[in-house]
């Protein structure tokens, strides 16, 4: 992907979002574009409008910490926009790469045994890990069973959250707030673009959504960012009906690149049951599947 190009249009959303009001500026004069003028930044910013003007035009490369903070400031970016900003300029003037430790390529992984032990140990919910593409790599017995409609959605493939949510109809029966989780997956997408710009699996995923989905290239222009570490989500398994999950996300120390969430339901509540009920139907599943293939052809 074009690092100059996701500066640029990053830039110009977040500045198109504030209004004068908004931050105690005077509003003089008739505007041609929504937001502040790239002058109002960069006095907000304490930069010269060259300076800025040159910034916004992708050239961020070897901008400072205080610079990117002082931008930051006068846009009002948030901690995960902030993070954002700080990751396209880290990927512009080519440091990305030995900020963080070498992400390692998904194509062909499979789980350590280790971890794979400690997915299945977890036993209060669903646990899965997937990567900054959104690829779902590895999953404990609930976790497979939570996803089973993602894993059938596109046989042959490596599941993938985003294709689920935005190519196959049947995710808005699994996402009651498919808005809401349409919005997660581009935004974690759109993280995980800035940190590696290059990542070649990146961009064809960004390419075949953007084609074949009116939604995903909708919001994937709106280049909005947001941290996913701990909430709440709620499902509708074609099986045992609506669950409510919280949820916490970590990055794998040991796998850079990969993301762990722990699933876990309100003790007492109806999810709990529901997902003992998951349990249940998933071990007859797979019951009915071993017998399938033990059965002469």
């Amino acid at each position: 992907m074009d690092n100059r190009a996701e500066v640029r249009e990053f830039l110009i959303s977040r500045r198109a979002k504030l209004t004068p009001d908004q931050t105690g500026l005077p509003d003089i004069g008739s505007r041609r574009v929504p937001g502040l003028r790239r002058g109002e930044v960069a006095a907000l910013a304490g930069v010269s409008v060259e300076y800025y003007t040159k910034l916004e035009r992708g050239a961020l490369a070897g901008a400072s910490a205080s610079v990117l903070d002082a931008i930051a400031r006068a846009l009002q970016l948030d901690d995960a926009e902030r993070a954002h900003l700080f990751d396209l300029a880290r990927a512009a003037d080519g440091t990305s790469a030995l900020a963080r430790p070498a992400r390692r390529t998904t194509r062909g992984w499979t789980p350590r045994p280790a971890l794979q032990w400690a997915l299945d140990a977890y036993a209060a919910g669903p646990a899965i890990v997937r990567n900054g593409r959104m690829d779902l790599l590895a999953a404990n017995h609930l976790g497979r069973a939570m996803h089973s409609s993602m894993y059938e959605s596109d046989p042959g493939r490596t599941p993938n959250f985003a294709r689920y949510t935005f190519l196959d109809s049947d995710a808005r029966r699994f996402y009651p707030d498919w808005e809401r989780a349409a919005d997660i997956a581009v935004s974690i997408l759109r993280i995980e673009a800035g940190r590696d710009p290059h990542d070649r699996g990146m961009h064809d995923l960004v390419g075949e959504l953007s084609t074949r989905s009116d939604e995903f290239r909708r919001r994937w222009s709106a280049h909005n960012v947001r941290l996913h570490g701990a909430g709440t989500k709620h499902f509708h398994h074609r099986a045992v009906g609506d669950l409510t999950l919280a949820y916490e996300s970590l990055e794998l120390v040991s796998e850079p690149g990969l993301n762990l969430t722990l699933y876990s339901a309100e003790p007492g509540s109806p999810t709990e049951s529901a997902l003992a009920l998951l349990a249940s139907w998933a071990a007859t599943q797979d019951a009915d599947e071993a017998r399938r293939t033990e059965l002469p052809t």
